[in-house]
């Protein structure tokens, strides 16, 4: 395999990074210094699911795997990107509008990228209004035989605050009833302008965690990788 491009998937973590409201946040401190110590070493204290990261089934089921019980599968493999930039804010990802025009190319083993562009709002207020997957079309898209979903925001269902409650991030629900992945806080989904990319996305072998933070990273392939 032969890779003539890589695009960085991932938002940094450190002071700056967004979270999901209540969520812990990143506190990278230095431990030791070469000056003091003859070498330089953090403390890093940070939520399961800081920056760009992958959740386990485990997330929203305590009877289905965790991060570590995974098979790596799960986290590498040929991508399809659904184009679904025209949302909006809260706006719904739907079957027949978005995923329709890419769906003979669902298969088991492909990674689906739901391209908002919202990680351009990253940083705002703006970017709690995210647009999510619907759940029919998550459905349908697992009945294809896909596992893992990753999005370009926060959430991969509507992030609920006072004025909108939300529907009980039923695409969580599904993707983990079926044993599958999610990732979120994905970015510059925009820059993979070749066909057939490949992602990887590995986590952090965390022990019995509900989700880990990963480096998310769209490959290209000089001979390409078929679904």
């Amino acid at each position: 395999m032969r890779i003539t491009r890589f695009v960085d998937l991932s938002v940094p973590v450190g002071a700056g990074t967004v979270v999901y409201p209540g969520d812990p946040e990143p506190r990278l401190t230095v431990h030791s210094t070469v000056e003091r110590d003859g070498f330089n070493l953090l403390s890093v204290s940070m939520g399961s699911q800081s920056g760009t990261h992958v959740d386990a089934p485990y997330h929203f089921d305590e009877d289905t795997p965790r991060i570590d019980e995974l098979p790596l599968a799960r986290f590498f493999g040929p991508a399809v990107v659904v184009d679904a930039t025209g949302a909006g804010p809260r706006g719904r990802i739907t079957w027949d509008e978005h995923v329709a025009p890419i769906a003979d190319r669902l298969a088991p083993g492909v990674i689906v990228l739901l391209r908002t562009d919202w990680s351009e709002h990253y940083g705002t207020a703006t970017y709690f209004e995210n647009p999510f997957l619907d759940a029919d079309a998550a459905r349908r898209i697992l009945e294809a035989g896909v596992r893992t979903i990753c999005i370009d925001a926060i959430n991969i269902d509507e992030t609920p605050d006072d004025d909108h409650p939300g529907e009980g991030f039923p695409v969580h629900h599904l993707i983990a009833e079926a044993g599958g992945v999610i990732g979120e806080n994905f970015r510059n989904v925009g820059a993979i302008d070749w066909p057939d990319p490949v992602v990887s996305c590995f986590p952090i072998a965390l022990e019995a965690a509900d989700g880990a933070p990963v480096r998310a990273v769209a490959l290209q392939v000089a001979d390409g990788v078929s679904g």
